[in-house]
């Protein structure tokens, strides 16, 4: 057996579940920037609390749909990068020899399923969805939503304010993002599947968080549950981040190590 941790966890998880736990730094290889303010390029750096928020939208939700799509706009052309294929490759190999796998991605660029990752929760939303802003409606919370209309949002762009703001077929009330803003909870939505993820980390033999900064909630509720069940937790990250003393850090870029992980396991 291998003497690298990772490879030698992977390895010995199954019939166990390994759960992934992938953030904005999978998707970077693709071209799509990060969310720490560290980063060039980073989303989040500015007016993170100001922008990310219902709370914005509910005070102009024409600028909330213009900075949205402009930020979507770079999602367009992205495509998977090794880290995916590689993930998508880990999957199949672990659920081939009997073992259980999901994929938690913060991300809603959908290269996951670009990549072929079948056990995948989308916890923060999906960039290819809109709902309704009123709760209870068909198309808004708890359950409800829209495919996402390119026709609706390049109307919007060409000449955006309150005539063209994307509205609900039925109630007429603004669409919103189909994302977890930062003044919500993961309980407004079905699609955030939070109660499978807990379930996950509780029974997982091995979690594996990749390009995440444990910045935001979702991360400390697996990683509490995950240690509390003494789960093996190795934190993937070209930056060494200690969020627990009982997290491995394996300090690599995510479109490197995760394929040199499947080829050291006859996964890839």
């Amino acid at each position: 057996m291998s003497t690298d941790p990772l490879t030698s966890a992977c390895a010995s998880a199954a019939p166990r579940m390994l759960l992934v736990v992938t953030g904005a730094g999978v998707s970077l290889a693709s071209g799509i920037p990060t969310f720490r303010g560290a980063d060039p390029g980073a989303v989040w750096s500015v007016d993170v609390t100001e922008l990310g928020t219902i709370g914005y939208f509910r005070r102009d939700p024409v600028g909330s749909w213009r900075w949205y799509l402009r930020r979507f706009g770079a999602l367009h052309d992205a495509r998977p990068n090794p880290a995916h294929l590689a993930l998508a490759a880990l999957e199949r190999w672990h659920v081939g020899r009997g073992g259980e796998f999901l994929l938690v991605t913060q991300n809603v660029d959908g290269l996951h399923e670009q990549a072929g990752t079948s056990a995948l929760v989308h916890v923060h939303g999906r960039a290819d969805r809109v709902r309704c802003s009123s709760h209870g409606c068909l198309h808004g919370a708890p359950k409800g939503w829209l495919p996402r209309d390119p026709e609706r949002d390049a109307a919007f762009l060409r000449e955006p304010g309150e005539a063209t703001l994307p509205r609900c077929p039925a109630c007429d009330a603004p669409l919103r993002q189909h994302v977890l803003w930062f003044d919500e909870y993961y309980t407004g939505h079905r699609d955030y599947e939070i109660e499978r993820v807990l379930k996950a980390a509780k029974r997982a033999a091995v979690v594996l968080f990749v390009g995440t900064s444990f910045a935001v909630g979702i991360t400390d509720l697996i990683l509490t549950r995950a240690l509390a069940r003494n789960a093996k937790v190795f934190a993937l990250d070209p930056v060494a981040r200690y969020p627990h003393p009982s997290v491995v850090p394996v300090v690599a870029a995510a479109e490197e190590r995760l394929p040199a992980l499947c080829r050291a396991l006859g996964a890839a």
